[in-house]
């Protein structure tokens, strides 16, 4: 299990910095067309935006895997560690099933959706069904990093361990 989640941290890890990279080699293109070229490019300003988007949401998954999601890590640790171990176990059911009700089954009916309106991008002519892919892979990240989370409360409690 742990040899799983193992991979799983340095693969999303590995394509969270994929997509920031590209995304600064693209606002880097942007600004050098605009202000050296003298004619800016039309497409750049729409793909970061759709680039920021993946960005952000693999980045929320990222957090939780790693335990660095704000609400979760600051406020629970101030708690006692029986009401700690309660109040991780609730704030893991809850991102669990809000991903999977609205990000996972919601999301994957707005790409079906919008990849059968055939509904693209301005400028990159870009069926944006895959720019919305974003939201239910996140989402499926989120489930599966919730559930080891909640995984090793559990476990680590029955162990006697650390919650």
């Amino acid at each position: 299990m742990r040899s799983i989640k193992l991979f799983l941290d340095k693969a999303l890890e590995l394509l969270v910095m994929v997509v920031v990279a590209v995304l600064v080699l693209d606002v880097l293109w942007q600004v050098f067309t605009r202000y050296v070229l003298k004619d800016p490019s039309s497409w750049t300003e729409e793909l970061a935006t759709f680039l920021l988007i993946w960005v952000a949401l693999l980045g929320a998954a990222v957090a939780l895997g790693r335990g660095a999601h704000l609400g979760i890590d600051y406020f629970v640790s101030k708690l006692p560690e029986k009401a700690r171990l309660k109040t991780e176990i609730f704030a893991f059911l809850c991102i669990a099933t809000f991903s999977l009700l609205v990000m996972v089954i919601g999301g994957f009916d707005l790409v079906r959706t919008t990849l059968a309106l055939k509904q693209t991008s301005s400028s990159l002519d870009l069926n944006m069904g895959y720019v919305y892919l974003a939201v239910p892979i996140s989402g499926c990240f989120l489930v599966l990093y919730s559930l080891i989370g909640l995984f090793e409360r559990l476990t680590s409690h029955g162990k006697g361990g650390p919650a």
